[in-house]
């Protein structure tokens, strides 16, 4: 299998107000998504996602294709949930409460950029 670390996400407030943040303190923060409830960044080659309480855990993420997506997902007996951007996903708890996010990006709005 072929895990690949993809981002951390982070529970925020405000949203805009965290993004702003972070383009003023690193220099060449690219928002790569944007609304009013999750916003998506990379600072210097690291994927930051901001998210809402009650949508999202703080997690850290690791991409995966379909395929491995469903072999882990039926082993650890999980739903695979799709998102409005056309990722799928499931999260797990490790050890010490930390939330992981096992996720696909095959066939979503973000796999041709990804490659790019």
């Amino acid at each position: 299998m072929s895990f690949i670390f993809d981002h951390v996400a982070q529970q925020v407030p405000d949203i805009g107000e965290a993004v702003t943040w972070y383009r003023d303190l690193i220099p060449g923060t690219t928002v790569l998504y944007q609304d009013e409830s999750w916003a998506f960044i990379e600072a210097n080659g690291t994927k930051l996602a901001f998210v809402k309480k009650d949508q999202h855990p703080n997690h850290l993420a690791w991409r995966v294709n379909n395929k491995e997506l469903q072999a882990i997902a039926a082993k650890y007996d999980q739903e695979i949930v799709p998102h409005r951007d056309n990722t799928h996903s499931f999260y797990l708890e490790a050890p010490g409460s930390q939330w992981i996010e096992i996720i696909s990006f095959e066939g979503s709005d973000w796999e041709k950029s990804d490659r790019e």
